[in-house]
């Protein structure tokens, strides 16, 4: 029970530090590098709570997204060249492997001490896990799931229409005033 305990609040602690970097931070590398840490430190909540399948959605679908949201901004934006290296910091090295190793232990140590803890509900063998949320999802929550489904495509679009129009004006060769004088030549 203790475990548990620990692993919400550092998972919990870690989720919110990443997400406060992806908000607060003025370099779009990081801010993808911390979105990306945050999708996945999620994914960890629903394997604690033994929804194996959710926290697999979450890694695939979500973190699949930020990852690929990563590689198109470095393949259309010249991120690299706002990136400055710092000198390393070797208190920040120290504090990250120790938080590694504790991690590498809760990892290791988890399936022992939790092998005697029961859930409360526990879920139905016979219909398993990955069933009963199907069964959920597409029955009781179906209008939700559709709302979601247009939402992320809406998001899409105007991700691709957003980045298309900073493409057109990053990669021109001509200055913003021709370019304007071009598009009001060719509106008229």
């Amino acid at each position: 029970m203790v475990f548990e305990f620990l692993a919400f609040y550092l998972f919990a602690f870690l989720t919110i530090g990443a997400f406060y970097i992806t908000v607060t931070t003025s370099h779009s590398l990081y801010a993808l590098t911390a979105l990306a840490a945050g999708m996945i430190l999620i994914s960890a909540f629903y394997f604690m709570l033994n929804a194996d399948f959710m926290g697999v959605v979450q890694l695939i679908v979500y973190a699949g997204a930020v990852m690929a949201l990563y590689s198109f901004g470095m393949m259309f934006f010249d991120t690299t060249r706002e990136l400055h290296e710092k000198k390393t910091n070797s208190t920040v090295i120290f504090g990250l492997s120790v938080m590694a190793t504790l991690v590498t232990v809760a990892m290791i140590a988890a399936p022992v001490l939790g092998a005697n803890i029961e859930a409360h509900y526990p879920i139905d063998a016979a219909i398993g896990n990955s069933q009963a949320i199907g069964l959920v999802l597409f029955t009781k929550y179906l209008v939700p799931f559709e709302v979601a489904a247009v939402m992320l495509l809406v998001a899409m679009i105007a991700g691709i229409v957003l980045a298309g129009k900073k493409m057109d004006a990053s990669y021109s060769e001509l200055s913003e005033e021709e370019i304007d004088s071009k598009n009001a030549e060719g509106i008229a």
